[in-house]
């Protein structure tokens, strides 16, 4: 349920912020399903580690079309991939093949390079496709796979929070992460909330359901509010009595990423190096057991004259 990376989304770069922010994200469509992308945004390419997020669905009632991403690869990332409604089923080059339902968490890195295909299973359907870039340390190991079904949850004042990754004061999750980060899934009741957070990362809320106040801005669902450094207490407000946001954040990655289609990189050479692989089904990117069909890649268009 990942990617692609679109032009648009190479053009941002990250801007410093007084207060918090929100920004509208833009739609788009992955494998037959509507996106709402909201990072990258305009003056915001990453958050922490965090450098991608888009929200998927919901399918269309009458008339869905099922998800269906053929097999893809992928390098120096992770996936996380965060079901609201529905089901389904992942498959990779490691020779996966996991179900995953609302509450559990599918973890994917990358590494040097992986391939993978995901199939919706059950409707309706709805979920969050998350991308975490790798840092130079880990970014050229072996890829890996994890599924994760009983992640910790944790009361706060006026909702409950499950964490799916990273850690909350008295709620850490299993996951393993490159980098720090945090990623929590606030079930937000009428009043205000405040999410303990550290100073030192970079923040963002993602409205799931309902208008939510971050700080003094309003984010509607489809926008992102992006959170500037030094805050320790967020402050989350639901419009009416339910609403519901992904809080993220980390500290920041410390190095300068490029994306393109599937690939997380750092120059395109490397990104012209992992399309050719692709293309020529090099032992980089091994088969994935899948029925779908499998993607091509698209010529990076540096490259559009020696292809």
């Amino acid at each position: 349920m990942s990617g692609p990376i679109q032009p648009p989304d190479t053009e941002c770069e990250d801007e410093p912020l007084a207060r918090v922010e929100a920004r509208e994200g833009r739609s788009t469509e992955v494998g037959g399903l509507p996106v709402a992308r909201v990072l990258p945004t305009k003056g915001r390419r990453t958050v922490g580690a965090w450098c991608f997020v888009d929200l998927l669905g919901p399918m269309d009632a009458v008339d869905p079309d099922p998800l269906e991403v053929g097999p893809h690869p992928h390098i120096g990332l992770s996936t996380v991939t965060w079901l609201l409604e529905g089901e389904a089923i992942h498959t990779d080059s490691l020779g996966t093949e996991q179900a995953i339902r609302p509450g559990q968490l599918n973890l994917m890195t990358a590494g040097h390079g992986i391939a993978h295909a995901e199939l919706a299973a059950a409707l309706p359907f709805r979920g969050v496709q998350l991308w975490v870039a790798q840092p130079e340390r880990t970014r050229h190991d072996q890829a890996r796979f994890e599924h994760l079904d009983d992640l910790p949850q944790l009361e706060l004042d006026h909702a409950d929070a499950l964490v799916f990754v990273g850690a909350l004061p008295g709620a850490t999750s299993p996951a393993r992460t490159d980098t720090e980060l945090l990623g929590v899934d606030l079930q937000l009741r009428r009043g205000t909330t405040v999410v303990p957070t550290d100073p030192g990362y970079k923040l963002a809320v993602v409205p799931l359901e309902g208008r939510l106040k971050v700080g003094e801005a309003i984010v509607e669902p489809g926008w992102i509010g992006l959170v500037p450094t030094g805050v320790d207490e967020l402050p989350v407000e639901a419009e009416h009595d339910h609403g519901r946001a992904l809080v993220l954040g980390g500290t920041p990655l410390g190095e300068r990423i490029q994306m393109w289609w599937n690939f997380v990189a750092r120059d395109r050479d490397e990104i012209s190096d992992a399309y050719r692989q692709w293309r020529d089904r090099t032992d980089r990117f091994a088969a994935v057991p899948s029925r779908l069909e499998r993607i091509e890649a698209p010529v990076p268009p540096w490259m559009a004259a020696e292809d």
